[in-house]
């Protein structure tokens, strides 16, 4: 479980970088972000698989594709162009805020899943992780209000409901993904994030021939090249860091993690992308800020004593144990996981 919970923190950590990019290209259009980060991905993917194309191959079926079909368009490219909006229309601090309810929004959908820890025990947690998004709303707003360049009510209320829409897809993604990965343990976490964003990448080139085929100025306006050249560099290190790597991290913890704890792990995003804020604001955090990132450590904390308490039964075989490591039997934990699921 330790290492589920470093996993966790460390795709945390890779995924907040997303939330500052799209305020650095403020110029780009959310469309072609997200047509821009994935198609950047998919190449990113396609030259991981090609050594481990052999091995993967005779394993994939059917189900399997419509499942990276579905997880990488709802997952990856629905939800960033919904988050790459929102952060355009209403800034970082309440974009991250409002996808920081993944935890609760999560922990509530996978409540009834294999390995959950009853709501009750998570009870106090949960109520800590809530206090501190909303001591975390109250400054932003109010902060926001008194600085005097105030948007307008319908950009706000479009700002807000993106973020809602990117919570939506998340929400969906993560207990799915999570669920497909300890039904399915013929791919090791590194596989399937590799699957994963080849799938994303296709996508994300679809995306991008139609953009291509739209009349100029529709979707983009004009920008310089040196522009153009920040944009690709900006999204190679998404598709590097957060994309390829912040995946592979996840499915590495989803596999190894109840789905209830899995969920406040994504509490950690919320946390790098404010300190990525403050940084790139140049700024240190206020008072109410500073308490909501205490109440969200001390819940999320919280919540892993609970699981720590709790028999651990769950899938594991990342594919980030060396073979014969410490974590090598994790395969067969998988596979019995995998029997005893399809036997209920």
């Amino acid at each position: 479980m330790q290492r589920g919970v470093l996993y966790g923190v460390l795709a945390g950590a890779l995924w907040g970088m997303v939330f500052v990019v799209p305020r650095q290209l403020a110029d780009f259009s959310p469309l072609l972000l997200s047509a821009g980060r994935y198609a950047m991905y998919g190449i990113v993917s396609l030259a991981a698989l090609l050594p481990m194309l052999r091995r993967v191959w005779p394993r994939l079926t059917r189900a399997d594709l419509v499942a990276l079909v579905k997880l990488a368009l709802v997952g990856n490219l629905l939800y960033y162009l919904f988050l790459a909006s929102a952060i355009h229309l209403v800034g970082i601090a309440p974009a991250s805020l409002i996808v920081g309810v993944l935890p609760v929004t999560v922990t509530l959908l996978g409540r009834r899943d294999h390995g959950a820890v009853p709501l009750a025990r998570l009870a106090w947690p949960l109520a800590m992780i809530a206090a501190g998004i909303v001591c975390i709303n109250v400054d932003v707003f109010t902060a926001h209000a008194a600085g005097g360049a105030d948007a307008g009510t319908l950009t706000k209320i479009a700002g807000l409901a993106c973020a809602v829409g990117a919570l939506a897809c998340w929400t969906w993604f993560a207990v799915e993904n999570a669920r497909y990965l300890q039904r399915n343990a013929h791919f090791t976490g590194n596989e399937w994030s590799v699957l994963w964003g080849v799938v994303t990448g296709a996508l994300g080139a679809l995306l991008w021939l139609v953009i291509l085929v739209l009349p100029a100025g529709v979707v983009q306006q004009s920008v310089t090249a040196a522009r153009w050249t920040t944009f690709w560099q900006l999204n190679l290190v998404l598709a590097i860091g957060a994309s390829w790597l912040g995946n592979g991290l996840w499915n590495a913890a989803a596999k190894r993690l109840p789905l209830t704890l899995s969920g406040q792990m994504i509490v950690f995003e919320t946390l790098f992308a404010l300190l990525y804020g403050f940084v790139y604001d140049h700024r240190l955090p206020r008072v109410l800020e500073v308490a909501a990132i205490v109440l969200l450590v001390a819940g999320v904390s919280w919540s892993v004593r609970q699981h720590a308490d709790a028999p651990e039964d769950t899938a594991h075989g990342d594919g980030l144990v060396p073979p014969g490591g410490p974590g090598a039997r994790g395969n067969d934990n998988a596979n019995s996981s995998e029997r005893r699921t399809n036997a209920a």
